[in-house]
């Protein structure tokens, strides 16, 4: 069939399967060309089919040889409807992992759920005995809590106060004002409760007790933090509380290593479009602006670029781990300078539907986000015949 995007709101409704073929070798060239890393051998994704997650897998893999296990919940493709973007992604993964001659095998299913812990502490157990790095990087609108069978939805909304700013649609390029009323209580722990440390927690002690984590094993979560101008929205609303949670939790894991001398971490990484960012008012202008500024500078980076300078400058560096005052790994620090946040200020104040496509990066905003579903990527012959259905070499 001839796939082309159906988009509605921040979602695309459909994926093309080459184009996240090619992404994913693309990828894969990018850290094959900055050479090795001393770092895992054997290594756990939970949520390893698209964004931080599959990008940590393929630095994994193509940058430390390591085997991988990732879990993942997609929709398998069937005939005459194409499968999501991250089962097309994870095929192509391990395709491309196999004829390297590296280990991969994935789990597709609730990685919130005691089923689907099980089923993966089994593989592991039988088929690599211990992991040596465990890469938590679930994003979802939900959870059902394994304990409890309570369904939390998580939102995105300020606390305390309505928060009013400006926001794009980054389909039309229209600039306009929106305001988003305070969370309730009940908002605020349902959002720790999807996006905070607990499931992450309780995949450790899961693994722990099972004896499946390697001595001196390490676990990373990923965070972001931002700056003041999504703050109120952010960091300081439920998904910042959420973050708070999930952050304090590395050291409660941490705690809890000790005797193995594992570590844990929570690394803060930059502003990219995924599809969890594009459902946040207020960040996909702050993006597009954060795009140019960057880009001029020479010192842009997409979650591939990210996740090898996380794992060959901070992670593996043989060294002590830097981390700042709040123990988090910081790889957004080129995002966070200060001349880039204050060109990024300026331009905020000037930001109209008219002047959004001069000071702006919209185009690149657009281009990142059809690439997250194998779209407008380029050598990809769209207008042709593609078999919608593919298979998952290493699924379980």
């Amino acid at each position: 069939m001839i796939i082309t995007p159906r988009v509605r709101g921040f979602i695309c409704l459909t994926a093309h399967p080459k184009g996240c073929e090619q992404n994913v070798i693309n990828q894969i060239n990018y850290v094959k060309s900055k050479g090795q890393i001393e770092g895992p051998k054997k290594v756990l994704v939970i949520g390893a089919s698209t964004g931080f997650g599959l990008a940590s897998r393929i630095t994994a893999a193509f940058g430390s040889n390591a085997a991988t296990i990732g879990v993942y919940f997609e929709k398998p493709s069937a005939e005459g409807k194409p499968g999501s973007p991250g089962w097309y992604n994870t095929a192509a993964f391990e395709q491309q992992a196999q004829e390297a001659g590296l280990y991969a095998k994935s789990i597709n299913g609730d990685a919130f759920s005691d089923e689907i812990k099980q089923k993966t502490l089994d593989l592991i157990k039988t088929d690599l005995g211990q992991v040596d790095l465990v890469i938590y990087s679930l994003a979802s609108p939900r959870r059902t809590n394994p304990k409890t069978g309570i369904t939390h939805n998580s939102v995105l909304k300020p606390i305390g106060q309505t928060f009013t700013n400006k926001t794009v649609d980054f389909h039309t390029g229209n600039v306009s004002e929106v305001s988003i009323s305070p969370a309730s209580e009940e908002d605020i722990q349902n959002t720790v409760a999807v996006m905070g440390g607990e499931d992450w927690e309780m995949w450790m002690d899961a693994l722990k007790a099972a004896d499946l984590l390697a001595p001196g094993a390490t676990t990373v979560a990923y965070s972001y933090i931002g700056p003041a101008l999504t703050e109120a929205v952010y960091r300081k609303g439920t998904i910042g509380r959420a973050k708070d949670h999930l952050e304090a939790t590395a050291f409660t894991i941490a705690d809890k290593l000790k005797d193995l001398n594992g570590k844990a971490y929570v690394s803060v990484n930059k502003a990219l479009v995924t599809q969890a960012s594009s459902a946040i008012p207020v960040i996909p202008l702050y993006i597009s602006l954060l795009y140019k500024v960057m880009k001029a500078k020479g010192i842009h980076e997409g979650t591939i670029e990210q996740m090898q300078r996380l794992f060959k400058e901070r992670l593996f560096t043989n060294g002590e781990v830097p981390v700042d005052e709040k123990g988090r790994i910081r790889i957004d620090d080129w995002e966070m300078r200060e001349d880039v946040q204050a060109e990024v200020a300026q331009l905020w104040e000037q930001a109209t539907t008219e002047t959004l496509p001069t000071i702006g990066d919209l185009n690149g905003y657009r281009t990142d986000f059809f690439n997250l579903f194998g779209f407008e990527v380029e050598g990809v012959e769209y207008g042709t015949d593609v078999n919608e259905v593919v298979e998952v070499p290493g699924l379980v």
